[in-house]
């Protein structure tokens, strides 16, 4: 697999992710609302609990990760799918001195 097909496979993903992210984040938001009746809290202010603010992490966390996971696995379907080859490996960048 050449240098161009990895590079637009980290277009693809890197566009797709970052626009379902924003829209998990806002979805989960709204999730919040509905469910405790208040906005999501703000980590820095004092006169949240720590409770609530770590209940909210793990919310935006669980839900972030999980669109984030399922959006990476159907791309990396549409991509085998329309290209006729598996995604190319995501692997560390190594730097030699």
């Amino acid at each position: 697999m050449g240098a161009s097909e990895k590079l637009l496979w980290k277009v693809y993903v890197g566009v797709i992710g970052a626009v379902t992210t924003i829209i998990a984040q806002r979805l989960v938001s709204t999730g919040w609302k509905v469910v405790t009746g208040d906005k999501p809290p703000s980590p820095t202010d004092p006169e949240i609990s720590n409770v609530e603010a770590v209940s909210w992490a793990l919310a935006s966390g669980v839900g972030v990760g999980v669109t984030q996971l399922l959006v990476k696995r159907t791309a990396a379907r549409r991509w085998a799918t329309r290209i006729g080859q598996h995604t190319p490996d995501g692997g560390k960048v190594k730097v030699k001195f």
